[in-house]
């Protein structure tokens, strides 16, 4: 059997349900563009600070713009060669989703932008929080700085400090 006739009120709806799909399609990635943290980052370890132990010789991280946040992959070398990759999508909303790493599911993160420029990355163990993470991205976009604070295993506080730059997009 085929299909029934088309009249011109069908036509007209058909044209304003496509429009308006088209419609909100650009509207939830508007303000993903405009994002800062969206890019390729490279850590800059001579300008790092992490304590004493294995830290990163080489660290990617991407962020592509989601809905109302980010995908976040990162892919880290240590000096002692090991490797390991972690990913997620976060809205900014400061709800917990699950981060994925490469032996499995890793502590679940919150995000919460303070401005355009900063964002709080809360990470927890048990609903608490464990560790945070402020990471600022410079005004003019080529550097981000990702200061985290958590307690080693001896329960003392312990501050690294990931100077990172933007990986720029060849013309």
């Amino acid at each position: 059997m085929g299909s029934l006739p088309e009249g011109p009120f069908e036509t007209v709806m058909r044209n304003v349900i496509w429009a308006l799909i088209v419609v909100i399609a650009l509207l939830s990635t508007a303000g993903a563009s405009d994002d800062p943290f969206i890019g390729k980052w490279i850590l800059d370890p001579q300008h790092s600070s992490y304590p004493a132990g294995n830290p990163p010789k080489r660290m990617v991280i991407e962020m592509e713009p989601a809905t109302r946040g980010i995908r976040y992959h990162s892919d880290t070398t240590y000096a002692n060669g090991h490797t390991t990759h972690t990913e997620y999508t976060a809205d900014y909303d400061g709800r917990q989703v699950l981060v994925w790493g490469t032996y499995g599911l890793m502590l679940p993160v919150s995000l919460k932008r303070i401005d355009s420029h900063t964002v709080i990355a809360s990470y927890f163990k048990s609903f608490q929080v464990v560790a945070t993470s402020r990471r600022v991205v410079s005004r003019d976009g080529r550097r981000m700085t990702i200061t985290t604070t958590s307690k080693d295993r001896s329960g003392r506080k312990v501050t690294t400090i990931g100077i990172y730059g933007r990986k720029m997009r060849r013309a």
